[in-house]
């Protein structure tokens, strides 16, 4: 991926706060949308608002346009069923370690989102797996390591967070489907 998208959203995050990071950012709105939650822009806007620690009414309009954006294009890789999605990282003609650093910051944004919208769900072991890897991925650390072998280490790392919220994402909206379905049997009887 080109650092073009992650550096214009870092420079328009910077302008209302300089503590959350595009890629924890994205991965919070990931996290909410794997969780099974259908998140129009104003319910979107209004979670960053809470993340960002600023009400969407002082954001730069480029900002709040970005946002959108990045919620639609989410939205559509999972609704589309991809077999990876798109993670919001720094480009490769970045240091490692911002880039170690970023995938650290996307795991705990992932978890927080999911966290704050898939509190009823009932996950299978491996499901529960795979939230235990992110958050030992969030506790990365950021060793000043430019070898072959950490680059490699960060590519691997990197894929696996390509694919391994779609299983989330289809235990949720598995479970919510059963849901919906038994309300309405309910409701037929």
């Amino acid at each position: 991926m080109s650092a073009a998208p992650y550096s214009a959203l870092a420079e328009l995050l910077a302008q209302v706060t300089p503590h959350v990071s595009p890629a924890e950012l994205h991965g919070h709105l990931l996290g909410y949308l794997c969780a099974g939650i259908e998140l129009d822009d104003a319910t979107w806007l209004k979670a960053a608002g809470e993340l960002l620690g600023q009400p969407q009414d002082v954001w730069p309009e480029a900002l709040g346009m970005a946002m959108k954006g990045l919620r639609a294009m989410s939205a559509k890789e999972l609704g589309e069923g991809e077999m990876a999605v798109v993670v919001l990282l720094p480009g490769d003609d970045m240091p490692l370690i911002e880039r170690t650093r970023a995938l650290g910051y996307w795991c705990q944004g992932f978890l927080a989102g999911f966290g704050l919208a898939g509190a009823s769900l009932s996950l299978s072991e491996d499901a529960q797996e795979v939230l235990t890897d992110l958050a030992a991925i969030a506790q990365i650390g950021s060793e000043d390591s430019d070898t072959d072998e950490a680059e490699g280490d960060y590519m691997e790392v990197q894929e696996y967070l390509r694919v391994a919220p779609l299983l989330l994402f289809s235990e949720a909206r598995r479970q919510l489907r059963q849901a919906q379905a038994d309300s309405s049997q309910k409701t037929l009887h």
